[in-house]
């Protein structure tokens, strides 16, 4: 059975180290899940090139432009995401946040998710487990247990490597179970479904909400 993986880069230059930790991430995580017997193919979503759209729907009220809902259906579809962020200012960049805050509130319900980050030294190590992850437990999401930060010097280091690899078998792990194995991690008899945001469900007229409608305290006095 073949899995779906989405990474999520959120990195601004070309190449960049996001981009890299991103794709050692997804190697290891293929490797992994390959080592249990299933496949799984990878999603890659370069958020620096959704930003002109990402601005757009975040200016227009949050209706999507195509781009946008695209990845957004490609994220709320998927069996397990990765995601990776350069830190900016101790946190998250913002062109990570804002793909985030154009998500659906039910895209990541009970997904598994390993979260990354890079930056230039290591003082900004606790960021995930600061900023990452009470982010995404907010999205009711699974993250795995081990975060993986890179800084510049670690990159060809072994503690990295070991990092990475443990990192992506946890991952792997939760793939592999979903959603079966997810579910009951979450102790959740009634899961709640993922759903994209892109469909719109029926719209109640006006009127309707105005039925029987008296005025209020005001409306009564007079």
């Amino acid at each position: 059975m073949s899995r779906t993986v989405v990474v999520l880069t959120a990195g601004l230059s070309q190449p960049s180290s996001t981009r890299l930790l991103a794709d050692q991430l997804a190697a290891a995580v293929s490797a992994a899940v390959g080592g249990r017997g299933e496949s799984v193919e990878f999603e890659v979503i370069e958020l620096r090139e959704l930003a002109s759209d990402l601005a757009t729907t975040m200016i227009t009220g949050g209706l999507p432009t195509p781009t946008v809902a695209a990845a957004r259906e490609k994220v709320s579809a998927a069996d397990g995401v990765i995601a990776v962020t350069p830190v900016f200012g101790g946190s998250y960049g913002g062109l990570f946040k804002t793909f985030i805050d154009v998500l659906d509130t039910d895209a990541l319900n009970g997904m598994p998710v390993l979260i990354a980050a890079t930056a230039g030294t290591e003082r900004h190590a606790l960021m995930l487990d600061h900023a990452m992850r009470p982010l995404f437990t907010y999205l009711r999401a699974v993250i795995v247990p081990t975060g993986v930060f890179a800084a510049t010097a670690d990159f060809g280091s072994t503690g990295l490597t070991e990092r990475i690899h443990r990192a992506a078998a946890e991952l792997a792990t939760l793939i592999v179970a979903a959603p079966i194995g997810v579910q009951g991690f979450l102790r959740d008899t009634a899961p709640r479904h993922r759903h994209s945001g892109n469909s719109l469900g029926a719209v109640t007229p006006f009127g309707q909400l105005l039925a029987g409608h008296t005025g209020g305290e005001h409306s009564r006095s007079r």
